[in-house]
């Protein structure tokens, strides 16, 4: 039995009504496994036998979207509820099918049972259905056993269930680490044996699964076991060839772990820029230091790589080039300078990008310590910190301070 306190009430509104109108519907997949787990959902499923036009009669506050997978939102003031009809398998109705020129999948809305909508789901511990009307759970799959042993199970062979969708492979590590649960063998083999099949995954989606994997809270986890299966360089166009590029990743992704546990706003834009710096440091500069025309023409170079991997929306270009330019100015504290970059609206992303690096550098006292300073509220301080800066040509300082300890 789950604690109904847990679930939204809005949610419980949805399903009771749809019950009321004779049809089946529960909550499932996410929301379902993160209750059993003690977790607190982000978000409510459900799922129902009623078709997406049968569920628009029934709420006048909804709305059917999507073209392959047709859903509908229902929604009131504050909060949204997806609803999906039971899907049969793709494969049993092909003449249902409609498929484009080179016979890519446009629209399957096949409609079946609850036992086939159980069927196309990927993990047993997604596939579990609950009524919490009645305050009976569904369970086809043994996926209660599952979470009980703390095993992400396949739905199916996993083999097979990778090859039709090699996200899973993405998906199989995040639950893993979100839940803190192994992998089982044979799901370990197939996230071997069909991660190659990512390189055919749309940047798009592959976008969606960056932010869910690192921005979720559990970044750390997921950057270490995505290096060890070989999947990193199918998120990440950054081949983490060194100690300090290594360092740094783990860095940027342990500040966002560390901001979603505080509540901190969090954005891609700042982990893209922290994750492709030491592609950039490689594409603009030697032991010798930083080529500065190098490095204004590389930003676009590494950003287009990248976004062979992720897509990256166009608001956030600029935002990623902001932080990178940053980090040559914040070396540069020379006359009334500092004054106009603390006012500057990315200063603060790229102070704590400072912070970053200088931890992957293993930099105990650089300019970041300079900064925290200069950021008091405190006039004198400021001159006096301003003062102690022996002035250098722009160059120079960002050849040989700060940066050195990056780039050997």
């Amino acid at each position: 039995m789950l604690d109904n306190k847990k679930i939204s009430k809005f949610a419980i509104s949805i399903v009771d009504e749809l019950q009321k109108n004779n049809y089946e519907a529960y909550l499932v997949g996410g929301c379902v496994r993160d209750i059993l787990c003690n977790m607190s959902p982000k978000d409510f499923d459900i799922a129902t036998n009623a078709t997406p036009e049968q569920v628009r009669k029934v709420f006048k506050a909804s709305r059917i979207i999507g073209k392959r997978f047709r859903l509908v939102h229902v929604f009131n003031r504050n909060e949204l509820i997806e609803v999906a009809t039971f899907r049969s398998d793709a494969g049993s109705s092909n003449n249902q099918i409609v498929k484009d020129d080179q016979g890519k999948i446009l629209r399957d809305n096949i409609w079946g049972s609850i036992e086939d909508d159980c069927k196309r789901r990927d993990f047993t511990l997604n596939a579990l259905y609950y009524c919490p009307i009645s305050e009976e759970i569904k369970d086809f799959s043994d996926g209660l056993v599952h979470i009980k042993k703390k095993i992400i199970v396949s739905l199916g062979d996993p083999q097979k269930r990778f090859e039709e969708d090699p996200v899973r492979s993405i998906r199989a590590i995040r639950f893993s680490s979100k839940l803190n649960f192994k992998l089982e063998n044979t799901v370990k083999d197939a996230i071997y044996d069909k991660s190659y099949l990512l390189a055919d995954i749309s940047n798009a989606r592959m976008f969606d699964e960056f932010c869910k994997i690192f921005l979720g809270g559990d970044g750390e986890k997921n950057l270490n076991k995505l290096e060890s299966f070989g999947l990193l360089k199918y998120l990440i166009a950054t081949n983490p060839d060194n100690d300090y590029a290594k360092k740094v990743m783990l860095e940027a992704v342990k500040n966002t772990d560390s901001r979603v546990k505080n509540n901190q706003s969090k954005t891609p834009g700042f982990l893209i820029a922290a994750l492709l710096w030491p592609a950039l440091l490689k594409e603009c500069s030697n032991k010798e230091g930083i080529n500065i025309r190098k490095f204004f023409r590389s930003m676009d170079k590494v950003l287009k790589n990248q976004q062979q991997k992720t897509a990256i929306p166009r608001k956030f270009y600029n935002y990623i080039k902001d932080i990178w330019i940053l980090q040559l100015k914040l070396h540069s504290r020379i006359g009334n300078q500092p004054y106009k970059l603390i006012r500057h609206p990315r200063f603060r992303a790229a102070f704590d990008f400072m912070l970053v690096r200088e931890r992957a550098a293993k930099i105990k006292v650089g300019p970041g310590d300079w900064w925290d300073k200069f950021q008091k509220d405190d006039d004198a301080l400021k001159r006096k910190l301003i003062d102690s800066i022996k002035e250098k040509s722009d160059e120079d300082s960002y050849k040989k301070f700060g940066f050195s300890e990056e780039l050997r």
